[in-house]
């Protein structure tokens, strides 16, 4: 990497790590240019070469927290483990990325990130392609030992990840009567049924 390369990503990263502090602050009403620019210390200039607008800003903050909560997710599963084992591993993480980061996880889970899912999703799904393969490429061995159900890969997701993202955005709403450890406990036992092969 060139000094001028490098010179780049660390502003970007200054701009990025200003923009998630704000928004952990004061939500997307607090992330403004000026509080970029002054909490940064990097110059409104920097600021439209680096990312175009706020929105262009807003957008690579989602996508690289979006990122990091897969690749932790991806992290989590293990190496020879059952898929019940797994199905444990990944709801932890989950849970985990929401308890230890909450201001990404509640950028991650907000409408803004659910409208850019809409209008890009097939961009969205392309830049987590990496990520949903090696999932992917866990569970198919799993699938073909009579372990898991042989479920198309997106409706298995959703029966995996969706009641976890529901107990996320109810925690991130600011309804805390469903507690983190607790959900931790319970989900993978009642999502393992619903992928089993064995059935409910």
């Amino acid at each position: 990497m060139s000094p001028k390369q490098h010179r780049g990503e660390v502003t970007s990263d200054l701009l990025l790590d200003a923009a998630l502090r704000l928004y952990t602050e004061s939500g997307e009403q607090g992330v403004t240019v000026t509080a970029v620019t002054r909490t940064s210390g990097v110059s409104l200039g920097s600021l439209y070469h680096h990312f175009g607008s706020l929105d262009g800003l807003l957008t690579a903050l989602t996508e690289r927290w979006t990122g990091r909560l897969f690749e932790q997710l991806v992290g989590a599963l293990p190496r020879n483990g059952t898929a019940r084992e797994g199905i444990r591993a990944v709801v932890g993480a989950y849970l985990a990325f929401v308890r230890d980061h909450p201001g990404a996880a509640l950028l991650v889970h907000s409408p803004r990130a659910d409208r850019h899912l809409m209008a890009r999703g097939r961009e969205v799904r392309d830049a987590q392609a990496p990520v949903v393969s090696a999932m992917a490429l866990w569970i198919q061995p799993r699938i073909d030992a009579g372990e898991v159900a042989p479920l198309p890969g997106p409706l298995l997701e959703a029966l995996v990840l969706g009641p976890v993202v529901a107990v996320a955005r109810r925690h991130l709403s600011g309804i805390r009567d469903v507690d983190l450890d607790e959900a931790a406990r319970i989900l993978p036992e009642r999502i393992w049924r619903s992928i089993s092969a064995e059935g409910p």
